[in-house]
């Protein structure tokens, strides 16, 4: 008696693990089906979301595209007129770069203003033309006692800053790298055994005929030209012994 009723209850344990089997599965695949529309709108409102972070990020750089950052300026101006006349004449100084008073944009200290004996604030300047700005930098490293940058965001400040070890690893290997926006560049430096196997292979390379084509046909045309003379010697030698003595007879 007591085996049936342990049999009984084994079968009952069972067809409930079964049907909580069934169940689960069942849950789980209504669950999906509602949440696949979900996860596919979640994907599109990311994409979107990475699209307007681009752009947002394209807005920023720009609208900074003109900006210039000048580092080192002392900071002793009274007024932005007066700020103006004290950039325009470094840059005259140390550039030999003129620019008028209508070409600039925007010109203020970064930064609220401490006590005296600090650093002098940033400026950032910005002028009406890019191009002007393009000449600026190009000819930064004429500055004496100033460094002047990109206006760079914040997001790109932060991977240059994240990048500077690896700049700094690259340059000791000997490589060319430098930073642009928010990019590692690297170029390979050319080893000198590749230098040095170029010029022996170009050393002990057979020397080749340099004579002019035409000079050559030339020569080889009047080697094989032969004179009148030389022509009826050729025939006379060729006659038979007694042609002369017919020639006599007749």
């Amino acid at each position: 008696m007591e085996d049936q009723f342990q049999l009984l209850f084994e079968k009952m344990k069972n067809e409930m693990r079964n049907q909580t089997v069934e169940l689960k599965e069942s849950i789980l695949e209504k669950l999906d089906e509602k949440l696949q529309p979900i996860i596919a709108e979640n994907k599109i409102l990311k994409s979107k979301l990475e699209y307007l972070e681009k752009e947002i990020e394209s807005l920023k750089r720009g609208n900074k595209q003109s900006n210039l950052i000048i580092y080192g300026l002392a900071e002793d101006e009274k007024s932005t007129q007066e700020l103006i006349h004290k950039v325009k004449a470094i840059i005259k100084s140390d550039l030999d770069l003129n620019f008028e008073e209508y070409e600039v944009n925007k010109i203020y200290r970064i930064g609220k203003k401490q006590n005296s004996g600090n650093k002098p604030r940033p400026i950032l300047f910005s002028f009406v033309n890019e191009w002007k700005k393009s000449e600026v930098m190009k000819r930064k490293k004429n500055f004496k006692n100033v460094y002047v940058s990109e206006d760079y965001t914040k997001e790109v400040l932060e991977k240059r800053k994240m990048l500077q070890a690896q700049l700094t690893e690259e340059r000791k290997k000997g490589n060319i790298a430098y930073l642009k926006f928010d990019k590692l560049i690297i170029k390979e430096k050319p080893s000198s055994t590749n230098n040095d196997k170029r010029k022996r292979e170009m050393s002990t390379s057979p020397q080749q005929n340099t004579q002019p084509r035409k000079q050559q046909n030339v020569k080889t045309s009047n080697t094989n030209r032969l004179n009148a003379y030389d022509l009826m010697r050729i025939r006379s030698n060729s006659l038979p012994s007694n042609a002369s003595t017919i020639a006599n007879k007749q």
